[in-house]
């Protein structure tokens, strides 16, 4: 990967982190077990939507548009369960990340 290509990775997550609350929630997603319980466990498909909504207090549409930003910036993932999207973080591209800012700034 190039200069330009880590860059342009970076710019995409800080985007993505600038707004507290999609900060907020990426933070939160990092202890499942702190959402309410669901049909299935959050540390195995990742956490409801509907509970992320919940606790950012939002609408359900703003909290889909702040997953689909976490998900394009790769800091999270997402499994389908049913009709539900559950989310849970990308840690293997956070440490990454982690690891450019080292490198770049």
């Amino acid at each position: 990967m190039d200069d330009g290509d880590t860059s342009g990775e970076l710019i995409v997550a800080f985007k993505a982190l600038g707004h507290p609350t999609r900060l907020a929630i990426l933070g939160w997603l990092k202890d499942p077990g702190s959402f309410p319980p669901q049909d299935q466990p959050a540390e195995d498909v990742g956490v409801c939507l509907k509970h992320i909504q919940a606790r950012a207090n939002v609408s359900q549409s703003t909290a889909s548009q702040f997953m689909a930003t976490l998900q394009r910036a790769n800091l999270v993932t997402c499994t389908r369960v049913g009709q539900w999207s559950h989310y849970r973080r990308n840690e293997e591209q956070i440490a990454r990340l982690g690891a450019l800012v080292g490198t770049a700034v």
